[in-house]
């Protein structure tokens, strides 16, 4: 059997096409993520996810989704409870940080149960990237909040009730998108803070979790001071620095998706220069074959 290739990627509509098959079945990615545009009811999800089996013939094939809580759901009501915003837990923590642990939980168990009752067992949460109140929206409520010890804290509960309910956490965007002056859908953010100012708040996080098992997900941002020429995830420099100060060496480390606007270039291409820097895997969302396409030929490549 041909082995799998270091991609996930998306899925255009709510089933399988017969051309999405046979690329599935010749390209072998080693994962698959979901969005609201595959999802319109319960039964239907539950058979995308065993035709997705059935496709890689593997039981255990990642299949991820963005279910952080908040307004970052794929999966809505009434398939599934709406779940609060990590930034409801922080508050918690400024009067309580235990009764925050024990929430936060709780909270990410049971959305990890539900997740698992339609066969997703991998969620790209939780957010370990701080909060700042002048940078760009895109984090906002997403964020556990400002003080790193508090939010590592709390990514770490929300990890172990993921694992607790059989779901594989992917925390992120290493090595923090809090300080992000544009959104990286949608132009590529540049953060030179000092070095030292970064591993005291940002960096911070990430180091106080890097023995958590599971996934890590990059940012696509440049910092001057790390890489003045490449972002993170495209870069050797950033993805050493992740494993070897940070110390995120014990999970596998993933693209945030590569089809985002921060990026640019041929996807081919850009696929291989984040896996040359050190990425154990590559993302793609959006389902577009021709994109597929590009990136599984620039794969064949490496």
């Amino acid at each position: 059997m041909k082995l799998k290739q270091p991609v996930v990627f998306g899925i255009a509509g709510t089933s399988l096409t017969s051309e999405e098959i046979d690329f599935f079945k010749a390209t072998n990615p080693c994962g698959y993520i979901l969005f609201a545009r595959n999802i319109e009811s319960a039964e239907q999800l539950k058979n995308l996810t065993d035709s997705i089996r059935d496709v890689s013939n593997d039981e255990n094939i990642p299949i991820l989704i963005d279910q952080e809580g908040g307004r970052v759901a794929r999966i809505k009501p009434p398939l599934m409870n709406a779940y609060p915003a990590l930034n409801t837990f922080g508050e918690v923590a400024n009067s309580s940080l235990e009764d925050a642990e024990q929430q936060t939980y709780q909270n990410y168990k049971n959305l990890g149960r539900d997740l698992k009752k339609f066969g997703i067992n991998f969620n790209c949460a939780p957010v370990a990237d701080l909060y700042f109140e002048n940078a760009d929206r895109i984090i906002g409520s997403r964020s556990f909040g400002s003080d790193p010890e508090i939010v590592a804290q709390l990514c770490k509960k929300a990890m172990e009730g993921l694992r607790d309910a059989g779901v594989t956490p992917i925390f992120k965007h290493a090595p923090g998108h809090g300080r992000a002056n544009c959104d990286s859908h949608l132009d590529l953010p540049i953060i030179d803070t000092a070095i030292d100012e970064l591993h005291d708040t940002d960096f911070k996080v990430f180091k106080n979790l890097k023995n958590e098992s599971g996934w890590v997900m990059t940012a696509h941002i440049k910092f001057t001071h790390i890489d003045p020429e490449n972002c993170i995830t495209l870069s050797k420099t950033g993805i050493e620095f992740l494993r070897n100060e940070l110390g995120l060496t014990k999970q596998t480390i993933i693209s945030d998706d590569l089809s985002m606007k921060a990026l640019k270039g041929n996807l081919g291409e850009l696929a291989q220069q984040a896996l040359i820097a050190g990425c154990d895997v590559v993302l793609h969302c959006n389902g577009n074959m021709h994109e597929m396409q590009q990136i599984a030929s620039g794969l064949e490549m490496l």
